[in-house]
């Protein structure tokens, strides 16, 4: 899912596509509270960082993301995915992600789209 989610970001599903411009759409994700890892990555994977403190290397899971922010799961599965560059950054700010069904994008007449369908 978050490959697809990036593969929309980069916009490399268009013609017009170039390497060093944000050519990509704004993708909104909805349900990641939903999201589902495969075999036993909910308890073994671990997710590192640092509090910039002596000792302060903090780890969490990803079953730790889901009870509190399940946003932030999908977000980081597709931060990774993005250059590291301004470009990335640029990127980033165009993905939104909800944890429900519900998001506050009516306005711009989003368009649904089956990940299967991509690519």
């Amino acid at each position: 899912m978050a490959s697809n989610i990036a593969y929309l970001l980069r916009g490399k599903h268009k013609t017009n596509y170039t390497v060093n411009a944000d050519c990509g759409d704004n993708v909104i994700v909805i349900n990641a509270g939903k999201v589902v890892l495969t075999g036993d990555k909910m308890d073994t994977k671990v997710y590192i960082h640092h509090t910039g403190y002596p000792g302060g290397q903090r780890e969490t899971t990803p079953r730790e993301f889901l009870a509190k922010k399940p946003e932030r799961l999908v977000e980081k599965a597709v931060k990774g995915m993005l250059p590291k560059s301004k470009l990335g950054s640029a990127l980033y700010r165009n993905l939104k992600v909800y944890a429900g069904t519900e998001h506050g994008q009516e306005a711009q007449k989003p368009e649904t789209i089956k990940l299967d369908s991509i690519k």
